[in-house]
């Protein structure tokens, strides 16, 4: 009889779900709903919300295309893994109701009541406890509900992430992880705890909080109803889920200090795992538990987060770009220029604050540009460039934090598909790219086998990993990138 893995990934646009032969690590079938993206309410100017239940009828759909795509019995599904959208807000009463519609990721209506917060208690306090501001997080999200709607705060019974709220839907079983307590601000670095200054601060009891389950655990089973609704086994063990980040830096195989994942669509993520317990004391990114964080072993994922990478990119497609040019046709105009684009510099940040720039929203600039001398092909390589060396801006960050980037996991997709981007990015940090074929729901897949114990550890689980290509730094431009770089961030320190 085969065994499967069944993986699913909660995203705000769409729920995706794959099966995995966990004999071959082979993804079989997979499959994502809506086909057109999830819609988001937002009732007011900075809010957003998703009901909790199109999360499962969009599983449900997924579920059920996979396993008669596939032709997969029930009874061959080994195990389930979660990853999700961080942060969001799901709150039930005693028989498992939701209570109102979840507070996404995306929603900006807690910041005044993190950030009081964080001026309240200290930012020292916050900081070495917490290893962040708390910010817009789940546990500012609450504070939110509990003054804004305090006859729904008043039924709560437990508080849930998304991917919770998934595994309850499962299994009837309510429990959370000390990962997601951690994205949700309600985790003490220091003391290994529930972090009780914060829940006093805000108010909130303690029996709010689901029980804490090992990231790699069984965490329920699939119940006789759930089993109904999805054409799965009765006692199929749910044994994996992360957030999506640090999913997405599990499905790269990233599990050790010095380990980057890096995504690079709309906006660019540099996720990197340090082994000690530090935070950067201006704030200006995130640190989490990681998938494989203990009490015996520190695993922290230091996420930096940059809103304006490939949406340059396609804005420069839609409007420098000669029309009906294709993103490949792009990257063979860049590649006529060297690099430094002829001395033009673009700072891409044009897609609002960014938590780099310490919550600056100083916009998009083009500099340099010589009208007798630039064209079209100088400013699409610049965007790529000044999207690289945002990173790389970050990157430092991070390595002042003790995180030494040597090696940078990529999936094969979005800006990661330019050579031009890579070579930048490799050649201006001096580490090797290696560029893979996975998504996250094989991600949380393979994480359910290592949950489960079908596979002993990471590196079994991964070993199957399709690597597409390596990237090596260039040593003999190293100081053409030097140089480029030290003029764009020139630009941006005088910004």
């Amino acid at each position: 009889m085969s065994k499967y893995l069944l993986g699913y990934d909660i995203g705000s646009s769409s729920v995706k779900a794959s099966l995995v032969n966990a004999d071959t690590g082979k993804c079989v079938s997979s499959a994502f709903f809506p086909k057109t993206e999830a819609a988001i309410l937002a009732v007011q100017p900075g809010w957003a919300e998703q009901d909790p239940q199109n999360w499962w009828e969009n599983l449900k759909l997924a579920t059920q295309y996979v396993m008669t795509q596939s032709g997969a019995k029930p009874e061959e599904v080994a195990a389930i893994g979660i990853s999700y959208q961080m942060h969001g807000l799901v709150c039930v009463d005693k028989d498992q109701n939701v209570l109102r519609p979840a507070i996404i990721w995306c929603d900006s209506r807690a910041v005044p009541y993190g950030q009081k917060a964080f001026e309240t208690i200290g930012e020292e306090q916050c900081l070495s406890h917490l290893l962040n501001s708390p910010g817009n997080f789940t546990a500012s999200k609450l504070a939110w509900v509990k003054e804004n709607e305090p006859e729904i705060y008043a039924k709560i019974d437990k508080i849930m992430l998304p991917g919770d709220y998934i595994a309850m839907k499962l299994s009837g079983t309510i429990c959370t992880t000390v990962s997601g307590l951690s994205e949700g601000m309600f985790w003490d670095f220091r003391k290994n705890e529930v972090a009780s200054f914060l829940m006093d601060y805000y108010g909130f009891d303690s029996s709010l909080i689901p029980e804490i389950k090992p990231t790699f655990s069984e965490q329920g089973r699939v119940n006789a109803w759930a089993a109904q609704e999805l054409g799965l086994k009765e006692g199929t063990p749910i044994t994996y889920r992360g957030g999506d980040q640090p999913n997405n830096a599990l499905s790269l195989n990233v599990f050790n200090p010095g380990e980057i994942a890096s995504t690079a669509g709309t906006s660019g993520v540099v996720y990197g795992v340090n082994g000690s317990v530090n935070y950067d004391p201006k704030s200006r990114v995130n640190t989490f538990a990681h998938v494989n964080h203990t009490a015996e072993q520190t695993r922290l994922g230091v996420l930096l987060c940059i809103n304006g990478t490939g949406i340059l990119n396609s804005w420069v497609k839609r409007t420098v770009a000669p029309e009906g040019i294709s993103y490949a046709d792009m990257n063979d105009l860049a590649a006529q220029v060297g690099i430094g684009s002829g001395g033009v510099s673009i700072l891409p940040f044009g897609n609002g604050a960014e938590r780099m720039l310490e919550n600056r929203e100083i916009g998009c600039s083009i500099n340099g540009l010589n009208f007798n001398v630039h064209g079209k092909q100088h400013i699409i390589r610049a965007a790529q460039e000044g999207i690289v060396f945002s990173f790389k801006y970050g990157i430092d960050i991070m390595e002042g934090m003790g995180i030494p980037v040597k090696k940078i996991h990529a999936g094969h997709a979005n800006m990661f598909l330019s050579p031009i981007f890579r070579d930048t990015l490799a050649g201006v940090t001096g580490a090797v790219i290696e560029l893979y074929d996975t998504d996250g729901s094989v991600g949380s897949a393979k994480g359910a086998g290592i949950g489960a114990g079908i596979y002993k550890d990471n590196n079994e689980a991964f070993a199957t990993l399709d690597k597409l290509a390596v990237i090596e730094p260039d040593l003999k431009n190293r100081d053409a990138y030097a140089e480029a770089y030290a003029r764009w961030k020139s630009l941006l320190e005088r910004m």
